[in-house]
């Protein structure tokens, strides 16, 4: 169904991932924006940046493309099998069992573009430490999990339209607020321990330089932890994480060990800026709002297709693909949206670190580094940027810092 709002922040170069920095001797550019990128380095990042773009749109098209031919060809076909052949008259197991199949054929359908782009492509670029055999492993305890935890919210939402008609989706939006709000204090405590090796990061001096950057702000952070990452990617990255008592800073394993001090304390300034400005709940408060919205096109264009709203009475399973094909669709079309917001959150945050911290040479070579060794074009179209960014590219966020 729909993306859940991200209950972090995280620093990012272009999804902010580092590889080993390239030992060769830098290139630089007097100009605002200049990136330490030899020609070479950025001829590879423009390449991985172009062929990572395919695979991103390749699998939306996938995506509406396989959602519109079930829900227009093979929903009520679908449905009859189910209930006939397998003789499931009760409406909620059918739901069930709609889901499950819709989901597990998709995952059959889009995996040569999951194994292309999650694993050939990022060993292509030297980007992953993952075994085909752990990459697969952990595909599946993704999907397996986002499919137990989908079927709960489907069943859920069905449960909601029976009970409030024609006004189910206020109810669902209310619903998805709450469902927003747990999973953000369940994601560092619960989540993210699932997929990674999650420990209290035992640095005396870094923590002292981090009480400092904290003072006078208001943020109360359960601590800083060391998330171990190098056993799957040789990428690093950084995230606020968590809401009330399990709001914690998570930093990368590689992201401790590729950097200097001042370069993390930086980035640990960027994660305070997302508090101090209220990022995290913005979004989720934005996350109401879009889902009041992707809720209630839902519930026009199922009611125009069944020519009236009796459907919410009735809960015929076979609409169920064209429900998750109009949030998809109404989630694309919202996605610039989203991200222009997200890139203005990311500009603040940028902004606080080089106040708070005073240090532009650590925040530029910081991000410099970054945009390197992650191989991140560091100034990609403005178009790609305004459609598929959540964050500015590395060339904006060096421009302003010499700005100042």
């Amino acid at each position: 169904m729909t993306d859940q709002p991200n209950p972090s922040e995280s620093v990012d170069a272009n999804e902010l991932d580092a590889t080993q920095p390239d030992p060769t001797p830098l290139e630089t550019d007097a100009g605002p924006g200049a990136v330490e990128m030899t020609a070479d380095q950025l001829a590879e990042a423009k390449q991985y940046a172009r062929e990572d773009l395919v695979c991103d749109i390749l699998d939306k098209i996938l995506d509406v493309a396989y959602l519109a031919v079930m829900a227009l060809i093979f929903a009520t076909g679908l449905e009859a099998w189910l209930s006939g052949t397998l003789g499931l008259e009760n409406t909620w197991l059918r739901l069930g069992a709609m889901f499950v199949a819709i989901t597990l054929i998709h995952v059959a359908v889009s995996f040569p573009l999951s194994f292309f782009s999650g694993h050939y492509l990022e060993h292509k670029y030297g980007l992953s430490n993952q075994s085909l055999g752990r990459w697969f492993v952990r595909y599946l305890k993704r999907n397996g999990l986002m499919l137990a935890f989908n079927i709960v919210m489907i069943e859920c939402l069905f449960l909601l339209i029976w009970l409030t008609g024609s006004y189910w989706w206020l109810a669902a939006a209310a619903a998805f607020f709450v469902v927003s709000i747990l999973l953000g204090q369940l994601v560092p405590v619960l989540i993210l321990p699932m997929f990674y090796k999650i420990d209290r990061l035992e640095n005396d001096k870094l923590a002292n330089r981090f009480e400092k950057l904290t003072e006078g702000t208001g943020l109360a952070i359960e601590g800083v932890y060391r998330m171990e990452l190098s056993a799957e990617t040789s990428k690093a990255n950084a995230m606020l994480a968590g809401l009330g008592a399990t709001r914690r800073v998570i930093l990368g394993d590689t992201l401790l060990e590729e950097f200097t001090e001042d370069e993390i304390a930086v980035v640990f300034a960027h994660e305070v800026g997302h508090h101090v400005h209220r990022h995290i709940r913005t979004m989720i408060l934005n996350g109401l709002l879009f889902s009041v919205g992707g809720f209630l096109a839902c519930h026009w264009i199922v009611s125009s297709m069944r020519g009236s709203s009796d459907w919410t009475r009735t809960l015929p399973v076979d609409i169920l693909p064209l429900m998750m094909l109009t949030i998809t669709l109404f989630s694309m079309l919202l996605e610039p949206l989203q991200n222009a917001i997200s890139r203005r959150y990311e500009r603040q945050s940028d902004r606080y670190a080089l106040d708070s911290t005073g240090d532009r040479e650590a925040y530029r070579s910081a991000f410099s580094k970054l945009a390197r060794i992650n191989k991140a074009d560091p100034d990609p179209h403005p178009v790609e940027v305004f459609l598929l960014h959540s964050h500015p590219p590395i060339a904006e966020r060096l421009a302003m810092a010499d700005r100042i």
